[in-house]
């Protein structure tokens, strides 16, 4: 029989609900005020413990907590959205001017904006935004579904697990110049072939794939054509960042909750991913991505 909660544990998940509504209003409203006193009366907590308890329950102080989630949120706009000012990304991540905005990002980043638009150090920029995992808050629905066979276009990512953006880019100029698996009307795809917490970073493999419906000629980008088999899928929805952490706390669940009880066997095919949006096109709380299990 399972194990019965016990008092503590209900105690200590309410309290990790109410830091849930914290971090949700801060990943919500990054272009607003952040204060202490915003933050600790969205929990319900005394704002003259409130920093103190963020600090001890995420592991950094709140105003550097906000400060890199605003960020990180500019870095991706530096790198996917060529075509916005780095004045405009400054005063939308709630910097008065450019200059404090540089300042900020070079000593959290090691480059400046304009250093990493042109050439983004991804490892770095991954270990400065590797902070705690939190709970996954919500339950877990299982689907199984009949997933159709699907072709693709893949840029195949051999390697740290850090640097799959330069990957991205990359697939992303193909899809650009060639025209072929249009972003605005192919789905996105991601397979991987290997866990990244118990891989070598160098021996990490992943593809990055976009539907198409006609084969992929010969290219200098080194995109190929795969195929995703047809067959039955555990599908779970994953909602916000897609850090390798945060992805975890939805896709570990599968294999150490839900698939033991549910009598299923797995199929030799690795899980993949479904990207139903795309930075920066919405902010990273709203990313949405399917997780398929593949079925026997």
């Amino acid at each position: 029989m399972p194990r019965e909660t016990t008092a503590t544990e209900t105690k200590a998940m309410a309290y990790g609900r109410r830091f849930q509504k914290v971090f949700d209003h801060i990943h919500q409203h990054l272009d607003e005020e952040l204060s202490v006193d915003v933050l600790s009366r969205v929990a319900n907590f005394s704002r003259f413990h409130f920093h103190r308890q963020f600090s001890q329950y995420a592991g950094i102080g709140v105003g550097r907590y906000v400060q890199l989630m605003r960020l990180k949120q500019a870095s991706y706009r530096l790198v996917f959205e060529a075509e916005a000012r780095i004045i405009d990304i400054a005063l939308d991540a709630g910097f008065e001017n450019p200059e404090s905005f540089s300042r900020a990002f070079k000593t959290a980043l090691g480059q400046t904006p304009t250093q990493f638009r042109k050439d983004p150090a991804w490892q770095p920029w991954s270990e400065r935004f590797q902070l705690p995992a939190l709970e996954r808050n919500t339950p877990m629905e299982v689907r199984i579904v009949d997933f159709p066979e699907t072709a693709i276009a893949v840029l195949e990512h051999r390697g740290a697990p850090a640097l799959v953006y330069d990957t991205v880019q990359q697939f992303i100029a193909w899809r650009k110049a060639t025209g072929l698996s249009p972003i605005a009307t192919s789905r996105h795809f991601g397979i991987a072939y290997d866990d990244p917490a118990a891989t070598p970073p160098e021996q990490f493999r992943f593809d990055l794939g976009g539907s198409v419906t006609a084969p992929v000629p010969a290219n200098p980008q080194g995109v190929v054509n795969k195929r995703i088999p047809a067959g039955r899928c555990a599908v779970v929805r994953h909602i916000g960042s897609r850090d390798e952490a945060n992805l975890g706390l939805s896709i570990y669940p599968l294999y150490r909750h839900w698939l033991p009880k549910s009598g299923e066997e797995l199929r030799d095919f690795p899980l993949f991913f479904e990207y139903l949006n795309l930075v920066p096109q919405v902010q990273e709380h709203e990313l949405i991505t399917d997780i398929y299990l593949p079925l026997k």
